[in-house]
């Protein structure tokens, strides 16, 4: 996604060179009265043991960039672009790159209490706060608020200043989303084989390196060395959704950061993404965002040049 996953792939490359051990960078971005939310940027690999922590509030994780697996109490799963990662407070955690180096991560954290008040404003009963899932796969309603969230770091990046408005709001639109599809999902997260999860990574790293490409569900079986029906049965059940939801969203995102960060014409920037029109792109659009494209653009110049605005004052 732009610069998101640009950032990555230089923090690797650098490591790369020094030869350097992996490390995690975590750039606080804003914060209020019982949140924070922070840039975390992760550069271990393979050769890298995995690390335990412990979560010290309510953590909600949008995976922007990368792949890694996450073990906790809840369940195994392998996280990547699109999904959130699920900590409940006081729980301990592991994360290990097995399948591929570096991940980065738009990491909300909640003080229970906070979280437990959000909840309740939600109309979730206090008995069922717990989350019994590792992660939430990338689903249509997480598609605009990780979006807007990767769109705010880049305005944040260029105007050297956080907006702790904007990202109070998206914490609590984000908590209240993450609740209500937490509580959807019936099954609980399902642990696969290692070798599943490896197949796995290598096809979303394929996907998200250059989702504008033509990947089908027979290139993409033939990258992971698999039969179609076990390709797909295997995919969705390691990520939560299809391959075609995975590369769709994937090539949203991207569009959705075009859209919003430079001038060029919507049916260049659709054509550049993978759509072979421009009307099979609106609809898909406006199907995941709940809005056109050029409002799309329009909501997001307005939020940044009053950030522009409050910053100049």
């Amino acid at each position: 996604m732009g610069n998101i996953s640009a950032d990555l792939q230089q923090a690797l490359a650098q490591r790369a060179l020094e030869g350097a051990a992996g490390r995690m960078l975590a750039r606080p971005l804003a914060g209020g009265n019982g949140w924070t939310v922070a840039d975390v940027l992760c550069t271990h690999g393979p050769r890298d043991h995995p690390f335990e922590e412990q979560h010290g509030g309510v953590c909600i994780a949008m995976v922007v960039a990368g792949t890694f697996g996450y073990r906790c109490a809840a369940g195994d799963a392998l996280l990547t672009p699109g999904a959130l990662m699920l900590g409940n407070s006081g729980t301990c955690f592991e994360c290990g790159h097995r399948h591929g180096a570096g991940d980065r991560c738009l990491a909300f954290h909640y003080a229970a209490a906070y979280f437990e008040r959000l909840a309740a404003d939600a109309g979730v009963a206090a008995g069922t706060l717990a989350f019994r899932h590792a992660r939430i796969p990338p689903l249509r309603s997480l598609t605009p608020l990780i979006a807007r969230a990767c769109t705010d770091v880049a305005q944040t990046d260029r105007m050297s200043r956080q907006s702790d408005s904007a990202w109070n709001e998206l914490a609590v639109e984000l908590a209240a989303t993450t609740l209500k599809a937490a509580g959807a999902l019936t099954q609980p997260t399902r642990a696969e084989s290692a070798a599943a999860w490896s197949r796995v990574a290598q096809t979303v790293h394929l996907i998200d390196e250059a989702p504008q490409d033509a990947h089908t569900l027979g290139s993409l079986a033939r990258a992971a060395g698999l039969s179609e029906f076990h390709f797909l049965r295997t995919f969705q059940r390691v990520t939560g959704v299809t391959p075609h939801q995975y590369l769709l969203r994937a090539r949203l995102r991207t569009a959705a950061l075009q859209v919003a960060g430079d001038t060029s014409r919507i049916v260049d920037i659709a054509l550049a993404c993978g759509f072979n029109d421009l009307s099979n792109f609106n609809y898909a659009f406006r199907q995941e965002f709940d809005v056109s494209p050029r409002a799309w653009r329009s909501r997001t110049r307005g939020v940044s040049r009053a950030r522009v605005r409050a910053h100049t004052a």
